[in-house]
């Protein structure tokens, strides 16, 4: 008997195919980062999570947040945005906002807030500062995320390794983002499943 490819595998190979194509950065030495979560065919969506009281509409649309001088651990993270049959989802909206390295957000104007729209590959890219934490939060980042007749699904996205994460009422082991280090900047991926087919 032989074995017959999955359609989990055989996306996971079109995924790999594109992290080596480099349409998902590699990491320092060619390492790459796994997707998280795993999508399985008709499995769970991403989570809902709370707003919050920070959220503003009408952020300019840009891939990169991060300002060169800007204080923070920079990171980049990529990933992509999938139906729960592990599809991409083209022309998805994702909308991101969240506090600078000391846990301040900016509620004036638009420093570290942005969207962008997603191609025919539901790929994303966000160049960003790791969030510093506040008071009752641990590090996250906010995230709106809708793909065209879809429901709006918005959460939050975590760090590993972090000690407040076990204080934070909030905080959800399946919303970490995987990290790693490459050249001074962190490399981190997140792939978000929409309750949609």
């Amino acid at each position: 008997m032989t074995d017959r490819p999955t359609r989990r595998h055989i996306l996971a190979s079109g995924a790999l195919a594109g992290i080596a194509s480099g349409l998902l950065p590699e990491l320092a030495l060619g390492q790459t980062l796994p997707p998280t979560p795993e999508c399985n065919d008709h499995g769970p969506a991403t989570p809902r999570q709370t707003e919050g009281p920070y959220y503003k509409p009408k952020s300019p649309e840009r891939t990169d947040l991060y300002v060169s001088g800007m204080a923070g651990q920079p990171i980049e993270i990529t990933g992509r945005i999938l139906t729960r049959r592990c599809q991409p989802v083209a022309g998805a909206l994702l909308d991101v906002w969240q506090a600078d390295h000391k846990g301040d957000y900016d509620n004036a104007g638009f420093t570290l807030r942005g969207h962008q729209t997603t191609g025919p590959d539901g790929l994303f890219r966000l160049r960003t500062v790791v969030p510093g934490a506040y008071p009752g939060r641990t590090r996250h980042i906010h995230v709106k995320v809708q793909g065209k007749g879809a429901p709006l699904l918005t959460t939050q996205l975590y760090f590993p390794g972090e000690a407040l994460n076990a204080k934070d009422g909030l905080f959800r082991r399946d919303l970490l983002i995987r990290t790693a280090k490459a050249e001074g900047w962190l490399a981190g991926r997140f792939d978000f499943v929409l309750d949609m087919e």
